[in-house]
């Protein structure tokens, strides 16, 4: 995708096909549409997002730790982003029992504050 240009079209198509798998609970369907999303466009936050909640929902929770993450660091100034992740935190937690998740979740939502205050 070049700069000061939309997503194209055929990643917009794929990416509502990804999002009505996903809803149907048709997840291994989705996460490979997704998946060659992102081997076309890296950078497709949208993806990444998704991927998180699928592999939350899953039970991989280290896939969707990084995916959430991944999200964050393409947009680094998206409190949604951060919402989203801390999310993710919260349910990895809540599937692990894993006390560190807490914090984490805690650290993503004051970062979510704190770029919301600032717009």
């Amino acid at each position: 995708m070049s700069e000061n240009q939309g997503p194209q079209p055929e990643i917009v198509a794929k990416y509502n096909a990804a999002e009505k798998l996903k809803d149907e609970k048709k997840y291994d369907e989705a996460v490979a549409l997704l998946k060659e999303i992102l081997q076309e466009d890296p950078n497709h936050v949208l993806s990444h997002l998704t991927l998180g909640r699928i592999y939350t929902l899953t039970g991989q929770y280290e896939l969707a730790v990084e995916h959430g993450r991944k999200a964050c660091e393409l947009e680094p100034d998206e409190p949604f982003n951060f919402t989203a992740l801390s999310v993710t935190y919260q349910r990895v937690f809540a599937g692990t029992q894993d006390p560190k998740y807490i914090q984490l979740a805690e650290d993503a939502m004051a970062e979510s504050r704190r770029l919301e205050s600032m717009r």
